[in-house]
């Protein structure tokens, strides 16, 4: 879960409503070329202090996994005096931080997609310090739409953001990126001053060949709303028969938006009317409440309101209808508290693989040199079960294996089979 304060918020009121945010998720940052002067060298073992103190101070373990969190200082402080770049420092926070063993928990720098989206989840408590680091505190970065995964030193596409660049240009789940403009792929570097230009990417489709370049227009990304774009672009139906599959995949669940967009389109839009529904809860953020399981309660009334204009609108939209959740080892955090519930309560099968176990509620920091550090501050237990470290088990198990699946989905198509057969019954 994901509490959003910056280091300057404070009240424990303002503390208590953000906790319920959820989040998933620890990337590493990606590595910067730039060597660091001796100005700088200083300014790197400040902000090592700076982390190490706050998460002495904020860390959601008093015994801080039962480790000597000075001594811990001690043995990483010569590290991040001898880093010799911002990606070597956050490298050396990062190994640091991992010593808890704890979830959202981690230090991000501008290079990576992550620090961008989580900047962006947080921009209200942390408006003012964003100010400093970007232009009126707007906060967006040059992408194409795309979460990649490192597997054995080769970087393959793990999604693609619906009604993004690298979605219109034909960029599938499990390519193999190989360069950009003839460079080795940067998440964020590598479309640099290139937003609005025609950027080509190198790809790998299948394992033994295929290679291929792919023309994509980098564009400025503003996270949140590319996440709500994303969704919205992700819902139709599936026609299998007479019977129609309603399909919705949710990137983010950090904010109220994305759920009243979900019963936007199940009171009045695209899904009204799917015989069932496809809940699509895989990688990406958390964020989600508990009270979100209100879309499934059947016993309360839906209220439809027409005005003299004849604008329609739905209240309290609720779905009676047949559903399958899908998960895998990105769903984190709030997302897993919809996975527990709807597993536990019996609103239909889980399909995929076993969520991450990353379910403690965490706050974001900017840090003195503009990096964010993610925080984990309170445990989290659901219905009196602590799923941290453990995770929520699907009811129908379907591994996926991403490399040159060239977007093939075999636990979205077991979920249509599911459904259709129940659909039959």
């Amino acid at each position: 879960m994901l509490e959003s304060v910056s280091i300057r918020a404070s009240g424990d009121s303002h503390m208590r409503r953000l906790a319920i945010l959820a989040l998933i998720l620890c990337l590493l940052p990606v590595p910067a070329e730039q060597p660091a002067a001796g100005a700088e060298r200083a300014d790197f073992v400040r902000v090592f202090d700076e982390a190490w103190r706050l998460t002495r101070d904020r860390f959601y373990d008093k015994t801080m996994a039962g480790l000597d969190w000075s001594k811990i200082g001690d043995r990483y402080r010569p590290q991040a005096e001898a880093a010799d770049s911002a990606a070597d420092l956050s490298a050396v926070i990062n190994r640091m931080l991992a010593e808890l063993g704890a979830s959202h928990t981690g230090h991000y720098t501008a290079t990576d997609p992550a620090y961008y989206q989580l900047a962006d989840i947080f921009s209200h408590s942390l408006r003012d310090d964003l100010k400093r680091h970007f232009p009126n505190g707007e906060v967006a970065y040059p992408g194409i739409g795309i979460f990649t995964r490192d597997i054995a030193g080769q970087t393959f596409v793990s999604g693609v953001l619906h009604d993004l660049p690298a979605a219109k240009a034909g960029l599938l789940v499990g390519d193999e990126i190989l360069a950009v403009d003839g460079q080795p792929f940067q998440p964020v570097a590598s479309f640099a001053d290139k937003t609005g230009q025609s950027v080509t990417l190198r790809i790998r489709r299948k394992a033994l060949g295929s290679l291929r370049d792919i023309v994509v227009t980098p564009v400025r990304i503003e996270p949140n709303e590319a996440f709500r774009r994303a969704m919205q672009a992700s819902v139709r139906l599936i026609e299998v028969g007479n019977a129609k599959v309603g399909y919705v995949r949710i990137w983010s669940y950090a904010g109220e938006q994305y759920q009243n967009l979900l019963e936007r389109e199940i009171g009045m839009g695209r899904l009204r009317d799917a015989d069932a529904l496809i809940w699509d809860l895989r990688d990406g953020w958390g964020g989600a409440q508990p009270g979100y399981f209100d879309i499934f309660n059947g016993r309360s009334p839906t209220m439809t309101v027409t005005g003299r204009n004849g604008d329609v609108s739905v209240v309290n939209a609720k779905w009676r209808k047949p559903a399958v959740m899908l998960i895998d080892g990105g769903t984190r955090s709030g997302k897993e508290v919809l996975a527990h519930g709807f597993k536990t309560y019996g609103y239909g099968d889980l399909v995929g693989t076993r969520t991450a176990g990353a379910l403690l509620a965490g706050r974001a920091f900017l840090l003195a040199d503009g990096s964010l550090l993610l925080l984990a501050v309170s445990d989290v237990s659901v219905d009196g079960e602590r799923l941290e470290g453990v995770g929520v088990t699907p009811t129908v198990e379907v591994p996926f294996d991403l490399p040159y699946a060239a977007g093939g989905d075999p636990q979205l198509d077991r979920a249509v089979e599911l459904l259709m057969r129940k659909l039959g019954d």
